[in-house]
């Protein structure tokens, strides 16, 4: 009984020991390997499907997507005869999301062929012209007298196609732009044979240019029939002229499992509300220590009217670039190299791209988006209201360094194969750096706390707003009124986020992105740094040496987590803080 005691006792013991290791961060050494045991075969697929898109050009041909979907195909399965248990956490990460990149690939390839399918009808002449654009590829002399011939039976096919189409009464708005996009691939085919023979084959030229002319403005007036009927099935919902599409909750959760977020949307939502009482009592001390007692707009009030004057708000933001870059440095946060900093760079925004980016972009070349004389004058004043020098000193670091810039720096230098993109590691990484110099007092007076505080609530609200409108259960115009009423932004830049949130070409996702990767990053920097394991240094430059990637893995990766095939996230991420810490000690008593 005694040895079988020391016997259970001994594995115990082990298995204690066992688990201790696996929770221990991965040897600097190992984070700082630029391979994995899948990246050969990750590169290779990048640059074969670089080699066939170049090849097969033209969009929805069944060539094309056959000949990709085929390529995909035999890379999974090489994929998937690798030994992923016998692979060490950084190429298990690889695996895992490169299968999910493939798998992904091949369902946009069936969705393809499905509405290509249900759109066939509308296209009887395609064929003929998928034909010629092959023939073209490898140079094969060609009858102009016959093509002439066969463009002018096209014409009258295109045309017979055209009025079928204008009878029907409604065309499905995800059809329709699938048809519009079948119409432009056409067209570019043809461009392409065409551009090749004329003024060099003597016949060609002297008999294809007339009827090429017609055939590619009837291609073009077909495309423009279904551009218009694809516009026309997403209408404005009500006042404010936003016409989005709202995804439904399914496809939320689909995005989030998908993004390996362990969260619902409502949960989602609650933490940013739970996040917004916390900007609220900041908000208050703020105004307070400003002398507006409790009424914080009339404090955010002052803080817009501290505009610099026009043409100076480029000297600004370079001034508060050096702040940000020094006051980084001087705590010895990350490593910046020299070029990163040398090679940055401004540029004004045109005030066309202002109406739905009313606030500065940023990355290799920062844009500043501030009045231009074609604005009206309303306008001018908002834009400069809305980047006044303490809103800005937020965001500079975020787009610069060490935010997009620096991001994009690195992934150019840094295990290049991998480029699984997603906002969460984008957008969230930025964030965070705002989250860590707020906890670091980086704001210098009660203004600039307003200014970064402006900045949390409008992430907490990207939040709020955007899920609730995919969930639908708000209006465009509900959005605009939340972020002005509740954030304090002013009417156009507000309606500038809305309109850049639903119809800017961004995945529903992606503004809720924002301050959720950024808790991500936060809470395994808690893991991590906080608790003695990490310094900030080794932390943020193993993190930019890992390249894009969901949070979860990143967090896989720097705590040597084992995975397995199956794997399915879990991590909550999100704690409410009773208090804030730097280096083990206490950074202001911001209560959460």
């Amino acid at each position: 009984m005694t040895n079988v005691y020391k016997l259970l006792t001994s594995c115990i013991l082990f298995l204690v020991g066992a688990l201790t290791v696996q929770a221990q961060p991965a040897p600097l050494n190992d984070l700082y390997r630029q391979t994995s045991e899948v990246h050969h075969l990750m590169t290779q697929y990048a640059a074969d499907r670089g080699s066939l898109n170049r090849f097969y050009v033209v969009a929805n041909s069944p060539e094309r997507r056959e000949r990709l979907q085929r390529h995909t195909t035999e890379t999974l399965l090489k994929l998937q005869a690798l030994n992923f248990d016998r692979m060490p956490v950084d190429s298990q990460v690889d695996y895992l999301l490169f299968r999910r990149t493939l798998e992904v690939d091949l369902r946009e390839f069936q969705t393809e062929a499905a509405e290509v399918a249900k759109t066939q009808a509308w296209f009887p002449f395609a064929d003929q012209i998928y034909a010629l654009e092959k023939v073209r590829r490898r140079g094969a002399a060609l009858n102009g007298e016959t093509v002439a011939a066969d463009f002018a039976k096209l014409s009258r096919e295109v045309a017979d196609a055209l009025k079928t189409v204008q009878k029907l009464e409604k065309v499905d708005p995800v059809l329709a732009q699938r048809a519009e996009d079948t119409a432009n691939g056409l067209k570019s085919a043809l461009k392409s044979v065409f551009e090749f023979y004329n003024e060099y084959d003597p016949l060609f030229t002297w008999w294809v240019p007339e009827p090429y002319k017609k055939l590619d403005g009837q291609l073009t007036e077909y495309a423009a029939f279904f551009g218009k009927k694809a516009k026309a099935g997403t209408p404005p919902v009500d006042e404010s002229g936003i016409a989005g599409t709202a995804v439904g909750r399914d496809e939320l959760v689909r995005q989030l499992q998908f993004e390996l977020i362990a969260y619902s949307p409502e949960e989602l939502i609650e933490i940013a509300n739970r996040e917004f009482a916390w900007c609220d009592r900041e908000l208050l001390k703020a105004s307070r220590d400003m002398g507006f007692g409790d009424n914080w707009k009339a404090a955010q009030e002052k803080v817009k009217n501290s505009v610099v004057p026009v043409g100076k708000q480029p000297e600004l933001i370079l001034r508060l670039y050096n702040e940000s870059i020094s006051f980084i440095k001087e705590r010895d946060l990350i490593t910046i190299p020299p070029i990163a900093e040398e090679t940055w760079r401004m540029n004004m925004m045109s005030a066309e791209r202002q109406k739905v980016s009313p606030f500065f972009l940023g990355g290799e070349t920062i844009l500043i988006s501030y009045p231009t004389p074609g604005m009206a004058h309303e306008d001018k004043l908002m834009s400069m209201r809305g980047n006044n020098p303490h809103f800005s000193r937020a965001t500079v670091h975020h787009e610069l360094i060490a935010g997009h810039h620096l991001q994009g720096f690195m992934n150019n230098r840094y295990k290049t194969y991998r480029r699984f993109r997603t906002p969460f590691w984008t957008e969230g990484w930025s964030l965070y750096w705002e989250m860590i110099l707020w906890d670091m007092n980086f704001p210098q007076t009660p203004e600039d706390r307003i200014g970064m505080l402006f900045w949390r609530m409008h992430r907490c609200a990207r939040i709020i707003f955007s899920l609730n409108y995919h969930l639908g259960k708000w209006t465009p115009q509900q959005c605009i009124d939340f972020l002005v009423d509740r954030v304090g932004h002013e009417r156009a830049n507000a309606e500038g986020e809305v309109r850049r949130s639903f119809v800017g070409g961004y995945e529903p996702l992606y503004q809720l992105a924002y301050m959720t990767g950024g808790f991500q990053f936060y809470a395994l920097k808690k893991e991590l740094v906080d608790s003695g394991k990490m310094t900030y240094k080794q932390f943020h430059d193993a993190i930019m040496q890992e390249n894009s990637m969901p949070v979860d893995m990143i967090r896989a990766i720097l705590t040597n987590q084992k995975l397995s095939k199956d794997y399915k996230p879990t991590w909550k991420f999100y704690e409410p803080l009773t208090s804030v810490t730097t280096k083990g000690k206490p950074a202001g008593k911001s209560e959460r």
